[in-house]
């Protein structure tokens, strides 16, 4: 449950205190934090943990056991000169059973969010588990993603939670090998705002602890704790769709998807399908360059043919031109705007479908 890090720090902190030496083990006798060698002491700690005594001096030793729900899980030795060895020992065996206490917590409300974002738990058992664990049911969450370059890296979650650790009604974990997941609880005025906020102010801080190519994406905001999956659902496909049509912003909300959101949910043979009936054997992969730049410059700037002309630096009659051409061989004219819209929809379908082959599942 705790890391024998976290031990380590622990009695070496209590040592610094008191100026007592301390000595954590497990109930088999193993070693598992010291500030000092104690000796073998093993053998002394079994056969203390098989008494029915909760502390005993033991060849100028004092000795401690601390229970995680009545159940013996360390035994604490603690050693020195003075009468207040046993005072000062009791008092770093408190501290440790605290520490229990505090980081099963911690590991029981993981283990509770994990579930919640994956939809594994029955409603139930989300109401009586989250007064369990003093969690507030009916207050204002949005869920965010956070991806790194180089996939999660572990520095990622531990930073997030530093960074958002001041208040704990947020959580931060992990339910896979790529991403660190944020369940952020948000104050009831301005929540959109507040939740783009936090996402650059999260951002900001991993860039400035040396994270580099992050993306992060958040789904709506939810009202009820039942909810959570929701917004994770929609959080993990504005990553996604975030990737496909919007490359270039690093920061994405579900409500922001437009229609991207309803091609990604296209099957792919619907979408060769849609494809062959616009282009025939064609595809959009197939035009040069300058026609790709003339199409989604002429988009850019709304169907206008003098301001696309202008921006591209070339004469008027040589951008009807252009479009003349693109018209004989797909049989749609840009300058209308249904078949402008046709021709927008069919780019992202195949810029869907690209993505699509080549990701991993």
């Amino acid at each position: 449950m705790i890391s024998n890090q976290i031990l380590q720090n622990t009695i070496e902190g209590l040592k610094a205190i008191a100026r007592v030496e301390f000595c954590v083990l497990d109930v088999d006798g193993k070693e598992v934090a010291s500030t000092t060698d104690m000796g073998n002491n093993s053998r002394a700690a079994a056969e203390f943990a098989a008494s029915p005594a909760d502390s005993q001096e033991i060849q100028g030793y004092q000795y401690f056991k601390i229970y995680d729900e009545q159940q013996l899980e360390y035994v604490l030795v603690a050693g020195g000169t003075g009468e207040d060895v046993y005072m000062i020992g009791k008092m770093a065996a408190f501290q440790v059973q605290n520490l229990l206490v505090a980081y099963k917590e911690r590991f029981d409300k993981d283990n509770f969010v994990k579930n919640l974002l994956l939809d594994n738990l029955l409603l139930v058992d989300i109401y009586s588990r989250s007064k369990k664990l003093h969690i507030q049911t009916e207050v204002p969450r949005v869920v965010m993603i956070v991806e790194s370059g180089n996939g999660r890296d572990s520095n990622v979650l531990e930073l997030a939670r530093t960074h958002l650790g001041t208040n704990s009604k947020d959580f931060v974990t992990a339910v896979d090998e790529s991403n660190v997941i944020v369940v952020k609880e948000l104050a009831d005025a301005d929540a959109l705002k507040e939740v783009e906020k936090c996402a650059r102010s999260l951002e900001g801080f991993l860039q400035k602890e040396g994270i580099r190519d992050i993306r992060i994406a958040y789904g709506t905001v939810i009202q009820e704790i039942k909810e959570v999956s929701r917004s994770f659902k929609e959080a993990k496909m504005a990553l996604d769709v975030g990737k496909i049509f919007f490359g270039d912003r690093d920061i994405i909300a579900y409500s922001e998807l437009g229609i991207g959101r309803l091609i990604y949910q296209l099957p792919i043979p619907l979408c060769k399908m849609f494809i062959r009936e616009i282009f025939g054997g064609k595809s959009p992969d197939d035009f040069d360059e300058e026609t790709l730049t003339t199409i989604y410059k002429f988009f850019e700037n709304s169907l206008n043919v003098s301001e696309t002309s202008r921006q591209l630096f070339i004469h008027r009659n040589t951008l009807v031109y252009r479009l003349d051409k693109l018209q004989k061989s797909t049989g749609l004219d840009l300058r209308i705007f249904e078949d402008a819209i046709t021709f927008k929809i069919a780019l992202m379908v195949v810029k869907y479908m690209r993505y699509m082959e080549n990701t991993d599942f």
